[in-house]
């Protein structure tokens, strides 16, 4: 192991890793509500939209984010649609990760009983405050294991991020392999910096989990 080289080039990843998780957030917060608000289309059966929706969601989740990013990147611009390699990333990553938000936030809201909803009718709230109140919170919290771990999914997902030539993690680390032959030096340096990514998610996502479930949610 050379010690040199990792200490040489750890700015490099210390840098791509900024990049990787600032897309990352990015896609992930817009994805979120892109999946809540295809998943209040669905739960309410809004006609046209849920037909336009369920598209959506198949056509998202059945293709390759990489085959996204490359109709976004090279296809776009061919119709007098300039972007740039970033906005590429985040459009493909919300794309993406809203078709899987929004079936978490589904699954969600047709485990809350209907009888609450019909309360919280009677009781004189209308159709927006039943489900800020009644309906999200609950479906939030069931939900909570399918958000992480679709969190989690995107997050690894932006490794494919080097294929439009945006400086993540996986290119720099190709980079210099390519340019010193550090395989093994290189490739631990990736591992550790997706690790130091993804393992506090995963570890306040058990937290959040056992939390909601001490509050007598996600039983």
């Amino acid at each position: 192991m050379n010690w040199e080289y990792i200490q040489t080039y750890l700015p490099m990843y210390e840098k791509a890793a900024l990049l990787t998780l600032k897309l990352g957030i990015a896609g992930i917060l817009l994805a979120i509500l892109v999946g809540l608000f295809c998943a209040v289309i669905q739960y309410y059966r809004i006609p046209v939209l849920r037909r336009i929706v369920a598209v959506y969601i198949e056509l998202s989740r059945n293709t390759p984010l990489l085959v996204q990013l490359f109709f976004l990147y090279y296809g776009l611009p061919k119709i007098g649609i300039a972007t740039d390699a970033q906005m590429c990333g985040i459009a493909g990553l919300t794309f993406l990760g809203g078709s899987y938000m929004a079936e978490s936030f589904r699954s969600g809201f047709e485990a809350v009983e209907k009888i609450q909803e019909e309360s919280a009718l009677s009781l004189g709230m209308n159709s927006c405050q039943v489900m800020r109140y009644v309906i999200l919170p609950q479906a939030v919290s069931v939900s909570v294991p399918a958000f992480l771990a679709n969190i989690i999914f995107l997050l690894k997902e932006t490794s494919v991020f080097s294929a439009i030539s945006l400086m993540d993690l996986m290119f720099t680390a190709k980079d210099l392999i390519g340019l010193y032959y550090k395989t093994t030096e290189s490739l631990v340096l990736l591992v550790a910096f997706y690790l130091m990514i993804l393992l506090p998610v995963s570890l306040l996502g058990a937290w959040l989990e056992r939390r909601v479930r001490y509050a007598g949610f996600g039983n």
